[in-house]
């Protein structure tokens, strides 16, 4: 009797994980080619995530969700609340994303130091979207400490921050109890958005080093600082592959009060090897 409950659980977290892999999101870095890696390596079905970077502004961002849209994916810009400057900025962005058919938005604070104008969070850009209408808006969640901002400042963030999202999307984690223990704790908080588990694909640790350079002198050194831990992890092996890490998620994904939404992938523009690594999985 015991070897067949164990044996349904199994079964329940492998279904589990194969439907996050279903309908898995894929991140992307606003860099040049990338519209062009899309179109080349990744099926409409996955919804493509822009970032946006505190050195370059929001432009490329908003430039490659407008392309991406127009070749029918849907596609979420991230809008970092630093980089707006006003008003009228965030009046023209989203008249942008509206005019392109984007329904979607991710709002974070983003990780320029100091705000361009009068939004130093993502409550406060979130408050002045209010008459902006959208079918989904994303907000960040934390497992571990935030390189910029505390753990207190974080978890009251989120609190301010439910009414006016509908999905919560984890920053990258390797470490499969500690991204656990947080989703239990967002659910013991009485937190009941849909999370997204952030996890990072399977990225060649020369391609992480080139792109951190071509983001930027000053955001490669945040990055570092940030992922000490994976940079770590990175410096044994030619590459990361999220593999033991999803396994043992498995259960998190299959327990329906964690309201696991699926996985968010942080491709670093690894795109042919993450959609190569993803239909393996789901066969």
């Amino acid at each position: 009797m015991a070897h067949h409950a164990a044996a349904v659980v199994r079964a329940d977290a492998r279904e589990g994980l194969v439907a996050a892999l279903e309908h898995a999101r894929y991140e992307v870095l606003p860099l040049d080619g990338i519209v062009d890696d899309v179109l080349a390596n990744v099926p409409k079905s996955v919804k493509v995530t822009v970032t946006a970077s505190p050195t370059r502004g929001l432009e490329p961002t908003l430039e490659v969700a407008e392309r991406l849209a127009a070749h029918g994916y849907t596609v979420v810009p991230h809008l970092s609340a630093r980089l707006v400057r006003d008003r009228a900025h965030l009046d023209e962005v989203l008249w942008r994303l509206r005019s392109a058919r984007v329904r979607e938005v991710f709002v974070i604070a983003g990780d320029a130091r100091e705000p361009a104008g009068e939004f130093a969070g993502a409550a406060e850009l979130l408050s002045a979207m209010s008459d902006h209408r959208f079918d989904e808006v994303g907000i960040a969640g934390y497992p571990e400490s935030h390189h910029l901002i505390s753990d207190a400042v974080t978890i009251e963030a989120m609190f301010a921050k439910e009414p006016m999202a509908t999905y919560i999307v984890s920053q990258v984690c390797f470490d499969a109890d500690t991204i656990a223990g947080w989703v239990r704790a967002v659910r013991e908080r009485g937190t009941e958005l849909p999370i997204w588990i952030g996890v990072a694909g399977p990225v060649d640790n020369r391609r992480l080093l080139r792109t951190s350079l071509r983001i930027g002198l000053g955001e490669s050194v945040r990055f570092l600082r940030g992922h000490a831990g994976w940079l770590r992890r990175l410096a044994f092996r030619r590459y990361y592959s999220p593999e033991k890490l999803l396994a043992r998620l498995a259960p998190v994904f299959s327990d329906p009060a964690a309201r696991i939404a699926g996985i968010h992938v942080y491709t670093f523009n690894e795109l042919e090897r993450t959609e190569r690594w993803r239909r393996r999985r789901l066969s």
